[in-house]
């Protein structure tokens, strides 16, 4: 047993499962089971321990071989660890022990919970949009889907198991459902027979999985209907047979993603070395999710608006996400589940692995959308971020508890991981990298494997001590900022320190020495935009010989750190942008910003820069720009000439980009300029635009009047919502109400959501909103969307206090009720609702309430929402005189 992880105690080794799940109650929302485990005793055995939630054993018994024969026992005892989720089961109580045995296997009936916490084996509910099957289950108000997210640690809530990644077995499943709805699960059905003990009823088997961990079994049953295409390439001589599954009626709005799945498999099979190894790939979309999907193995499940797309509703930018998520789950089959991490503090080899992959695989299906600068802006600058703050942790956490496990699905495990394996990548060149990966997928399959073993590949590959390399930026917290001092006749000083957006680095914050790839353009006598492949491994370096009139560091943004350039250079780069790409311009403004915000430099240096975007129509380049104003804006936007300045800046930014566009999309518009017209048009109407503000206010009564008539495309949602809202928003907020509950497209309940969030009425959001968000009743926000509206609401001025005034009446209260049967929901809750706090007196509050509460579920969390505030109460403190005289020297406030 590892001494660093809380584990089960061994003694038991798991093979094989032979799962089935009888006696579905729809009135009652529970079910029957039995599970029998083969495996093996591994030492003299009187009890077994297994995992458990919610499940109520009703016998069990035990059965091993020995060498007197066939030895079996019933539990004399059974006890529950609620804390633990664990069932203890003895077997002998004042007899002998089982002896230890190569063959045993373990029988357990027992009952559960459908329960609707999004967790374990639940309950979805929705609306149809037209007939269902008459056994499909239902209440007064909903029809209901049936559906699993077991990861991380939630298969123990669906059947006794030994739930943890490396203890992999395989799993024969079978289910009892009403003979007129479907089941479908990781593999395809080998028989349905009529079943022995209800009318009605029939009993549907699925094929024995390939071996694997409890966390990537799936299963589900509903009215479900699907569309069908197949793989390019043959696997053992047939093409792959991939189908998109759906509640009935809506299976031609999963035709996007079913344009992209099979050409990922083909696109991973050949990039990875290894044929996909399931004879099925199946994507269902899940009514109610945590997530945005979740790749079990054969059996996809999806959140809605990460799956299905209206060709007429949905707004454009869902086609990106789709593609991308679709990409992400299905390098998960080869990454993640051929392979898998050994435990749960190497999370991240699964997660960054998939997020980099899957924009790999995004980049060759749709290169015009240049996806590593979306990658940038969207998500490297989360991560980095998210880890400038002395609250983060290592991308390599330690997990002492699995249950621990759910905070660490964040931007440091996706993001900052997917952002090292890019900078990796990079460096060695993918194809090499690549070939690295395809050894280590080939040399473990079927197995565990830690981080070391992917760098042993990758070494191997490249001839490369890639663990020197790469340890400290998977072991240690942070990462650095280089410091540029530019000195005579080209020469540079470069030195590198731990960043903290808190700008309070202490001597024990800053022990480490990064390997950093500088990748330098510029240097003297080198052929025009040329990239130097060298690095910084030292506290401090010079380089010489680089171009007084212009140089980068970190081209194309591969690398993860900050650049703090001096001003004048970055002054100087400003008029330089032609020579910039758009990741490189993304990355210098993002790192302006959290320099400024670290007090580094200055906003107007920030600023200063931004000024010269006024040209610029690369739709993620001028998203980061408004990403980095928006922040200042929240920061020091409640005084009024400031704001009335960052406004005005703002407008003159984007005048010349925006005067190309109107409130129209064209039909069939490139993906990217329509993605540009919509973030131009939604930041000059949050920013006062006149003409564009009556224009949408036009547009809205239209359709409110009579939306038959007078239909919003997709697109136009967010910017019209977004006008009206801020004009007349006791008018709008209940209109919008309406339109959350009558919404049919796939995004439309969320576009709602997100147009509500802009209310900034004390009186609404007490009177509306809030019941909205914490009601039990059919018109009420699903729990999985509450951070959508939350997040919004977090963001306005006035009622940011309302809702923490609520937080804190309401804790034990609605809250809890609503939230805390899914960990990972009130921890994301936590998070967006807390962290735009920006003065030292809401930081008190904020420690003094939380005190006395169990916050278990989200202290890692909750660190950083302090530390977030802490550097956000200093940064006000710091600079708003600056900002307010530079607007006013710059002739932004009149």
């Amino acid at each position: 047993m590892a001494s660093d992880r809380d584990i089960l105690p061994g003694n038991f080794k798991p093979s094989h499962y032979d799962l089935t799940i009888t006696d579905l109650d729809f009135s009652n929302w529970s079910f029957k089971g039995t599970v029998v485990i083969d495996g093996a005793l591994t030492e003299l055995t009187s009890e077994i321990v297994l995992n458990t939630l919610e499940i109520d054993i009703t016998s069990a018994a035990l059965e091993a071989q020995a060498t007197k024969g066939t030895r079996s026992e019933k539990a004399a005892s059974i006890a529950y660890d609620a804390k633990s989720q664990r069932a203890n089961l003895v077997f002998v109580q004042g007899g002998e022990a089982f002896p230890p045995s190569a063959k045993a296997s373990l029988t357990i009936a027992f009952t559960g919970k459908l329960n609707h916490d999004l967790a374990g084996f639940y309950r979805s509910q929705y609306k149809p949009t037209g007939p269902v099957s008459a056994t499909t289950p239902r209440d007064d108000d909903y029809h209901y889907m049936l559906s699993t997210q077991f990861e991380s640690c939630d298969a123990r809530r669906a059947f006794p198991c030994f739930d943890e990644p490396n203890l992999k077995a395989t799993f024969d499943f079978a289910i009892e459902i009403p003979n007129d709805l479907v089941a479908l699960s990781n593999m395809p059905v080998t028989e349905e027979t009529a079943s022995a003990s209800a009318s009605g009823k029939k009993l549907v088997k699925f094929e024995r999985t390939p071996i694997m961990s409890t966390y990537l079994l799936a299963w589900a049953v509903g009215d479900f209907e699907y569309i069908e295409a197949f793989t390019d390439r043959r696997y053992e001589g047939k093409q792959i047979p991939v189908r998109v599954y759906t509640t009935r009626g809506l299976k031609e709005q999963g035709q996007w993603a079913l344009d992209h799945a099979p050409k990922y498999i083909d696109f991973f099979s050949e990039r990875f070395g290894i044929d996909y190894p399931l004879p099925k790939s199946d994507i269902l979309a899940a009514h109610e999710f945590t997530h945005g999907a979740m790749e079990n193995w054969g059996l996809v499940t999806y959140r809605t608006t990460a799956i299905l797309f209206d060709e007429q509703q949905s707004q454009g930018h869902f086609r990106n996400r789709i593609a991308y998520v679709v990409a992400h789950e299905l390098a998960h089959q080869w990454f993640g589940n051929l392979v898998t991490m050994d435990w749960w503090d190497e999370l991240w080899l699964n997660e960054g692995f998939a997020t980099w992959a899957g924009w790999l695989a995004t980049e060759a299906l749709h290169p015009d959308w240049d996806v590593w600068a979306q990658f940038v802006n969207e998500g490297m600058e989360r991560a980095l971020k998210l880890d400038s703050l002395r609250a983060s942790h290592p991308i390599q956490v330690p997990v002492r508890d699995a249950l621990d496990v759910n905070q660490v699905f964040d931007a440091i495990s996706y993001l900052k991981g997917c952002s090292v394996i890019r900078m990796l990548a990079n460096h060695l060149g993918t194809d090499v990298f690549l070939k690295g990966v395809s050894a280590y997928l080939k040399k473990h399959k079927y197995g565990n494997a830690k981080t070391t073993a992917l760098w042993d590949a990758l070494s191997e590959a490249s001839g490369q001590d890639v663990n020197t390399l790469m340890s400290a930026w998977i072991e240690k917290i942070g990462f650095p900022v280089v410091n540029v001092t530019e000195g005579k006749d080209g020469q540079l000083n470069l030195q590198q320190s731990r960043f903290l957006s808190t700008g309070d680095v202490k001597p024990e914050d800053d022990l480490v020495n990064w390997w950093i790839p500088l990748a330098l353009t510029g240097r003297i006598g080198s052929a025009e935009g040329s990239v130097e492949s060298l690095a910084l491994t030292k506290r401090e370096d010079v380089l010489a010989n680089v171009s007084t009139d212009f140089y980068k560091l970190n081209t194309d943004s591969t690398g993860f750190y900050r650049v703090n350039y001096p001003p004048e250079r970055l002054a100087k780069l400003s008029k330089q942008l032609g020579r910039l790409s758009a990741s490189d311009k993304i990355l210098i403004a993002g790192s302006a910003a959290e320099l400024a915000f670290a007090g580094n430099t200055k906003t107007e240096a920030l600023l200063s820069f931004l000024e010269g975007f006024g040209n610029e129509t690369h739709v993620r380049v001028l998203s980061q720009a408004l990403d980095a104003l928006g922040e200042v804006t929240g920061l020091f936007g409640d005084d009024k000439q400031t704001l009335d300045g960052l406004k005005a800046f703002t407008l003159k930014l984007i005048e010349k980009p925006l005067s190309s566009f109107s409130l129209d999309f064209p039909e069939g518009e490139e993906f990217t300029k329509a993605q540009l017209r919509k973030r131009l048009l939604t930041a000059a109407i949050r920013n006062g635009h006149a003409k564009l503000t009556e224009e949408a206010l036009t547009l809205f009564n239209a359709y409110i009047a009579d939306p038959a008539k007078n239909p919003l495309k997709g697109d136009l949602r967010t910017p019209v919502f977004l006008a009206a809202i801020k004009a007349e928003p006791a008018k709008t907020v209940p209109l919008l109400l309406n339109e959350w509950k009558t919404a049919t497209s796939p995004d439309g309940k969320e576009v709602s959501l997100i147009a509500l969030g802009n209310t900034n009425d004390a009186s609404l959001v007490t009177d509306k909103l809030l019941p909205f968000l914490f009601g039990s009743g059919v018109d009420t926000v699903a729990a999985a969307d509450v951070h959508i509206l939350a997040s919004g609401l977090a963001h306005r001025t006035e009622a940011r206090p309302v809702l923490w005034k609520y937080i804190q009446e309401e804790w034990s209260g609605a809250i809890e009720r609503k939230l805390a049967g899914n960990p990972i929901l009130l921890d994301r809750f936590v998070k967006v609702s807390l962290s735009q706090f920006s003065d030292a007196g809401a930081l008190n509050e904020i420690e003094t309430f939380f005190a006395d509460k169990n916050t278990k579920a989200f202290d890692r969390t909750l660190e950083t929402v302090k530390d977030t505030i802490r550097g956000r109460a200093a940064y006000r403190v710091r600079d708003a005189a600056n900002l307010k005289q530079w607007l006013a020297t710059s002739g932004y406030i009149q």
